[in-house]
């Protein structure tokens, strides 16, 4: 579907409860072309099917992509750009975009060889998402980048600003939830 990085969003918003009275605004705000990550899981399935069809006709209009974090035979089925998540199979994700959360080696080698098409690598600084955890060092963060096979897309505690500060890993993209909400 999306063959070269060249044409994959540089920018990702990753939903969630703590965004979602803000998303139709936070995605008419967003630069166009850029993408987003609809995990919504704190949503019954009812009301979260009901949402992300609703959002995504906003992103159509506003020309983004939209991937669904869920099997991709529900992202087919409401019309998903993609699917999110490492654990699919290649048979499973053809014809969708393919992005996966990775945070360690193991996860990169198991999103490799799920045919994954991006990779978003986290957390980069610390994050509201996760209180406590750890950040990954600058040598980690080098290392994860260059085991992965296809565009990175750095996340956790990220904005322009933060992104820019870590050029030297010449990642694809960032993607943030509070960045830009």
């Amino acid at each position: 579907m999306y063959q070269h990085a060249n044409s994959l969003p540089k920018i990702w918003l990753m939903t969630d409860e703590r965004n979602d009275s803000l998303l139709e605004n936070t995605i008419r705000k967003l630069p166009r072309r850029s993408g987003i990550i609809f995990r919504h899981y704190h949503l019954q399935e009812d009301a979260r099917v009901e949402r992300f069809a609703n959002l995504k006709k906003l992103t159509r209009k506003h020309h983004h992509l939209i991937l669904l974090a869920d099997c991709p035979s529900l992202a087919r089925k409401l019309g998903a750009d993609g699917v999110h998540g490492r654990h699919w199979k290649r048979r499973e994700t053809i014809d969708l975009l393919h992005s996966a959360p990775v945070h360690n080696e193991k996860e990169i080698r198991q999103a490799q060889h799920n045919g994954a098409d991006i990779f978003f690598i986290s957390p980069v600084f610390t994050t509201r998402s996760h209180p406590g955890g750890e950040p990954l060092n600058n040598l980690q963060l080098q290392r994860l980048n260059n085991l992965c096979s296809k565009p990175v897309i750095l996340l956790g505690g990220m904005d322009r600003q933060r992104f820019n500060y870590k050029k030297h890993l010449n990642a694809h993209g960032w993607a943030a939830i509070d960045a830009l909400s």
